[in-house]
């Protein structure tokens, strides 16, 4: 059945689904109607959940640790402050090797105050464990959810759907909502190994001395390096299923490309359609979309950068100090593989628009240099 419905919502029909077991609830804009979509499904009994409004968004993680741990299906959602809030219990639930799904609405953290979009809360919880795919339609959104919990549940980790707020959140789209039979064949039900029985108890996430810690971690590291060999693999099976497809990432023109720009996210698509603006006027350009932040698909991003004479990185984001984070991420798989000159410019922070133009405009700059004479490039910043 198809439906015209908003990316939020598209998170929502995805945890149905997914018939997650334990929904824990705190709004926050631009977040808040995947959440007050579910509290109607739990009401109307539409899905069997236990539906948890909570304090803070703390809390609500702590929730999701609860349920996961008891081998519940978990699921919830959250933007920007809220997942900063949630920040401890992220390195929690990934040490607990809790397969929890959350949908993070992409929104620039404050001060100054902002509800619109850009990527650093989301990037700046990468090093805590969690799986992170990056979503460029309302489709790709109800999809994801359904996909990452196959992920999770296989390799024992949490996983992060992120979306641009606004651009996807509150942007109407058709989208296909597969049969519930369907979805059930893909997505069996969830048999937690390890979860807390009364009739069987044991200890988990108790104090651990040095003999032992880092062998937990390396447990984490192999955990994520074996994701990524099931998420491309569990591509494939979505597509044979579903007949979708969504890799680690989607190249778009790059085979015989001069200058390929690397984006993510809503940002993407304008850049697609910027590329195919700049072919018919003969220049060499691609795209190379990154749908997957953790696991990095180092491999993926070589070969397919592997004959750029320029590559271009877009960043929707900022490591103070330091450069945009998908060019820190990228740079290092390109590190000791090759020698193509890489440049990394910062736009759309805070909501900002970047349109075909945008992108046009820096390929016009990066064709005028052999190399990057500086760190990092601002666009369309005014001083």
């Amino acid at each position: 059945m198809k439906k015209v419905m908003m990316g939020n919502h598209a998170i929502s029909h995805g945890a149905t689904l997914s018939r997650v077991q334990v929904i824990a609830a705190y709004p926050i804009t631009p977040q808040t109607q995947v959440v007050e979509l579910l509290s109607e499904i739990v009401a109307d009994q539409k899905l069997k959940a236990e539906f948890i409004k909570v304090e803070s968004e703390h809390s609500a993680m702590a929730a999701c640790i609860g349920a996961s741990s008891a081998g519940a299906r978990a699921f919830t959602a959250t933007s920007a402050q809220g997942l900063a809030l949630m920040h401890e219990l992220l390195h929690w639930a990934a040490g607990a090797r809790l397969p929890i799904v959350m949908a993070d609405i992409n929104r620039a953290m404050a001060p100054p105050w902002t509800i619109w979009t850009d990527q650093n809360d989301s990037l700046s919880q990468r090093d805590t464990g969690w799986m992170q795919f990056y979503c460029q339609s309302n489709q790709e959104v109800l999809d994801s959810v359904i996909m990452a919990y196959k992920v999770a549940e296989k390799v024992l980790m949490p996983v992060m759907i992120v979306l641009d707020a606004f651009s996807l959140s509150h942007t109407y789209e058709i989208v296909d909502l597969p049969d519930q039979a369907l979805v059930d064949t893909y997505l069996p039900p969830f048999d937690y190994k390890y979860k807390l029985n009364v009739n069987d108890p044991h200890t988990y996430g108790g104090l651990t001395t040095p003999d032992w810690y880092m062998e937990f971690r390396v447990k984490m590291q192999e955990a994520m390096e074996q994701a990524l060999g099931i998420i491309k693999k569990e591509a494939v099976e979505f597509e044979k299923t579903f007949g979708r497809r969504y890799d680690p990432v989607e190249p778009y023109m790059v085979d015989d490309a001069d200058i390929v720009l690397v984006t993510s996210g809503t940002a993407a698509s304008t850049a697609r359609f910027a590329v195919d603006q700049m072919r018919k006027k003969g220049k060499k350009v691609g795209n190379l979309r990154m749908r997957l932040l953790r696991p990095f698909p180092f491999a993926d991003v070589r070969e397919h950068l592997k004959n750029a004479r320029k590559v271009v990185i877009v960043d929707r984001n900022i490591s103070y100090g330091y450069h945009g984070i998908w060019a820190q991420e990228v740079k290092s798989a390109l590190y000791g593989h090759s020698k193509v000159p890489v440049f990394n410019f910062i736009a759309g922070l805070g909501g900002r628009d970047i349109f075909p133009e945008t992108y046009i405009d820096i390929v016009n700059q990066v064709k005028k240099m052999k190399k990057p004479d500086q760190e990092l490039y601002w666009v369309e910043v005014k001083r």
